[in-house]
């Protein structure tokens, strides 16, 4: 009930902020439309805005599955094998270091105008977090408990395959569980930068699209109520993910919902 409340003074309060900025200055609609119209157009544009958001939906969705399973193997890979860090590492830079809009025309050449592009930008934006995170959890891993599985496990017949398994299994995975879900939520986060971006370069749908070609009509309240409309999803996936990754790592005392 507090969330609730806190969320409402909240918007009330962005709302209020937002009136008044259109009334100091006075300027004209298709600049800085006030809430009410940009409310009126969302109505009005429901369908059209609900079709495209679908799309930019499905984009980051699919994004977000690729780029946690991508970050998942590539952290394991490299914590098996040190070598692989020096062929795996240039490219997890290189997918950071190059801005984001300049690999995005070339997505859309070689991927098309359809959702492959933006899903593959929205997987290479998220591939870095994930990665980088779960992979310090896994480097993280206590000596002690290492040396304990070690221990345990030196009687055992098994081919050396199934005991390193085994520590993963039962002792790395499970102590990097956080760090992984640190990484899937700054990952959930940032996952709408790449297919919004991906559509304003080269699409047919989405939000980023219908963006793009309201404010070359200057259409400015229908930019805002698509803006508006991705800001809610990405808030409302974020909150999501976040409590679902407490409810799945309840048994670390010290996992809190960011809510």
């Amino acid at each position: 009930m507090k969330r609730f409340f806190r969320l409402i003074v909240t918007i009330t309060g962005l709302i209020s902020i937002w009136w008044l900025v259109v009334w100091a200055t006075s300027l004209p609609k298709f600049i800085l439309p006030n809430p009410l119209q940009v409310f009126e157009k969302f109505i009005l544009r429901y369908d059209t805005i609900f079709e495209n958001a679908a799309t930019t939906a499905t984009e980051i969705l699919l994004g977000l599955a690729f780029g946690i399973s991508l970050g998942i193997l590539s952290a394991i890979s490299i914590s098996l094998h040190r070598g692989v860090k020096q062929w795996v590492m240039p490219v997890l830079i290189a997918s950071q270091a190059v801005p984001v809009f300049a690999i995005a025309p070339l997505l859309v050449l070689w991927f098309d105008y359809g959702i492959t592009s933006k899903v593959v930008m929205a997987t290479m934006i998220i591939y870095f977090p994930v990665t980088v995170s779960f992979l310090d959890g896994l480097n993280r891993t206590s000596r002690d408990w290492r040396d304990m599985a070690m221990v345990m496990q030196a009687g055992s017949s098994s081919h050396s395959i199934f005991r390193i398994f085994r520590l993963y299994r039962y002792i790395k995975i499970p102590f990097a569980l956080p760090a992984l879900a640190s990484g899937i939520r700054v990952a959930a986060a940032v996952a709408p930068i790449g297919a919004v971006v991906g559509e304003w370069v080269g699409s047919s749908s989405g939000l980023g699209y219908l963006m793009l070609h309201a404010n070359g009509r200057m259409q400015t309240d229908l930019v805002f109520a698509s803006l508006l409309t991705l800001t809610v999803m990405a808030i409302t996936l974020f909150y999501l993910i976040d409590y679902t990754l407490k409810v799945a790592l309840k048994w670390q005392p010290d996992q809190e919902t960011l809510a």
